[in-house]
Formats: C-alpha cells, structure tokens, sequence
C-alpha cells in the first residue's frame, strides 16, 4: 500500500472509530467503564450510527461487551487487551511524533 492510501485509510480509521475507543479506553482507565446507555449519552453520533459501530467495533473483538455484576440488565463495554496494546503502542508513536515536531 502506498503511503497517502495507507495515511487516508487510518484518518478513516480515526474518524469513524476512534471517538468511540478513546471514551470507552477513558472510562476504563477510572475504572468506571461504560455502557450503552452513557455511551449515548456522549453525543458522539446519532443513536443508530452509535449502536452501528459499537457492534462493529464488538463484532471485530475490539471492544468487549461484559455483564455488569451490579446490575444484570446492564453490559459494560471495554476495550480487550490484545487492542488495548494495539493502541498504546499507536498512542506512543503519536506521542513521538509530536514530541520530534515541536
């Protein structure tokens, strides 16, 4: 793949997905994670395109969907660890750039 097609193809990549992992990667992080409902209440996107891609991020074993203990009728949504790796080492190479640009 060619540089510009393989750039274009992770601003994609970015910005379909990528609002979605840092909330739900966030809210791990406080070890408060998520469900839906508070997903939605993001405003990150319209109801149906959220449940969209949340699927589709599940779906790809990206995001995993968990029940929660404190409440059966409820699921909380975590980024899986093989990803989470993924992504840190994204985060990383984000940093580094940054740092080489200043």
């Amino acid at each position: 793949m060619k540089l510009f097609a393989a750039l274009k193809k992770i601003r994609e990549f970015e910005k379909a997905q990528l609002p979605f992992l840092i909330e739900i990667g966030h809210a791990e992080e406080q070890e408060r994670p998520l469900t839906l409902k508070k997903v939605l209440l993001l405003n990150l996107s319209s109801r149906t395109t959220v449940r969209r891609r949340l699927l589709r991020l599940i779906d790809q074993g990206i995001v995993r969907r968990r029940e929660d203990a404190n409440d059966r009728r409820s699921s909380l949504l975590t980024i899986s660890s093989s990803h989470l790796k993924l992504l840190g080492k994204y985060g990383g190479v984000l940093t580094s750039m940054c740092a080489s640009i200043k």
